[in-house]
């Protein structure tokens, strides 16, 4: 028989994509770090070239940028996580397009999960409208993507700072 275990918490990630960084930025960060807490790493911009899916809504080129928070994140918060940028998103509405695609995130060391509000077959629902998506899992030292895993995400350039962040939450646990 299973004994049901409170996970540890979570590094919650946050992948930025926009075309038009100057009109937010600092401001958006600001209100970020406010219902999050301070930011813990920020990557480099890194162009969108695997999909076109964003462009119309977006613009291009689409830039994104990735974040982590301090401190860490309990696993079951995913949904309050996902519903707090989504309400960013509607506030910063330009003719009702979205000047940045907020995707939230949470990374235990076994996986990258991140939150929609879009079921899929692989997809757990979990609370208030919002989904669990197995992005990515972390096996035999590396992270490998699944047959369901978006291209951008598969790509060698944002796992090489998912390494860096699963790294960086592996240090943080060792000191809580």
């Amino acid at each position: 028989m299973s004994h049901p275990e409170i996970p540890r918490p979570g590094k919650l990630f946050l992948s930025i994509l926009s075309s038009r960084w100057d009109f937010f930025q600092e401001e958006l960060l600001c209100r970020l770090s406010r219902l999050f807490g301070p930011v813990d790493f920020k990557s480099p911009f890194i162009l969108l070239t695997e999909t076109d899916y964003y462009n119309r809504e977006l613009g291009t080129p689409i830039l994104r940028r990735i974040y982590t928070f301090h401190p860490l994140v309990e696993l079951n918060r995913l949904p309050e996580i996902k519903l707090a940028t989504n309400k960013l998103e509607e506030e910063y509405l330009q003719n009702t397009k979205r000047l940045f695609n907020l995707d939230p995130g949470l990374i235990p060391l076994e996986r990258l999960v991140l939150a929609t509000g879009k079921n899929f077959t692989h997809r757990i629902y979990l609370d208030q409208g919002i989904w669990a998506d197995l992005t990515l899992i972390f096996t035999r030292g590396d992270w490998v993507d699944l047959p369901w895993t978006f291209p951008d995400y598969a790509s060698e350039k944002i796992k090489t700072y998912l390494r860096t962040i699963r790294t960086n939450y592996r240090n943080q646990l060792t000191k809580t």
